[in-house]
């Protein structure tokens, strides 16, 4: 893989995950590709409440969250054209709704590269 330069790295980055660890993977992982804020939070509502305050430059959306999916956070994060990945731990029996064909899909646990390309705009 080629090294991301700062340019190609998001500065806030989104991660909607319910799962405390996976949580901390990916924030950790973030850092270390040079991400400079990332937050985190585990609903719909905390994640729409969070955009709000403050867009990100990238989000991470785990599909399933315990009571509910994340695409009404897909739905405005693509209101505002801002990209973001689908992350999911069921593959593909996982049904991602059309309109959200294109944004990258990261199998859990996902690599490190992919996790990387995805944040990069170059695909999961």
């Amino acid at each position: 893989m080629i090294p991301a330069s700062p340019a190609d790295t998001p500065a806030d980055v989104l991660i909607v995950e319910d799962d405390p660890i996976i949580a901390i993977d990916f924030e950790d992982r973030l850092l270390g590709f040079g991400v400079r804020h990332v937050r985190t939070v585990g609903s719909v509502a905390q994640a729409l409440d969070a955009i709000a305050r403050r867009a990100p430059d990238f989000a991470l959306l785990d599909v399933e969250l315990i009571r509910e999916k994340s695409f009404a956070i897909a739905e405005r994060l693509a209101a505002l054209e801002i990209p973001f990945a689908f992350v999911t731990g069921y593959g593909a029996e996982t049904s991602i709704p059309a309109q959200f064909a294109a944004h990258p899909r990261l199998q859990k646990p996902c690599s490190s590269d992919a996790l990387e390309a995805a944040l990069q705009g170059r695909g999961g």
